[in-house]
């Protein structure tokens, strides 16, 4: 699957302090500087990640979810996943980070289920 490409749409959240990035495809090293540049352009202090669409993340897709975490903690916002795969769920289970994310069901946004 590499080589995949990573679609990204961006969507406001329920208030103005958030943002829903909406994920289809894996997140991997191939797409990372898109996916990082998508979020990085956000000023809102909370951002959504709508996963349901991602079939896998490696190592470096975990590594970029962390770094939102940590750069929306340093302006006191939250960072949520949403759709989380059982695959998925298993790769930040496996580096320990799932204990930082919030994490819920399905997707947030009324664009996401258009």
């Amino acid at each position: 699957m590499r080589g995949e490409p990573l679609q990204i749409s961006i969507n406001p959240g329920q208030s103005n302090n958030e943002v829903v990035l909406q994920l289809a495809g894996p997140l991997i090293l191939d797409n990372l500087f898109h996916f990082q540049r998508a979020w990085r352009e956000q000023t809102a202090p909370s951002i959504t990640v709508d996963m349901s669409r991602v079939p896998y993340v490696d190592s470096s897709g975990v590594g970029s979810l962390v770094n939102i975490y940590v750069s929306r903690q340093k302006v006191g916002g939250t960072v949520r996943l949403l759709g989380v795969s059982d695959r998925v769920m298993t790769a930040l289970a496996v580096t320990r980070v799932d204990k930082i994310f919030a994490i819920g069901d399905g997707p947030r946004s009324t664009a996401a289920q258009a």
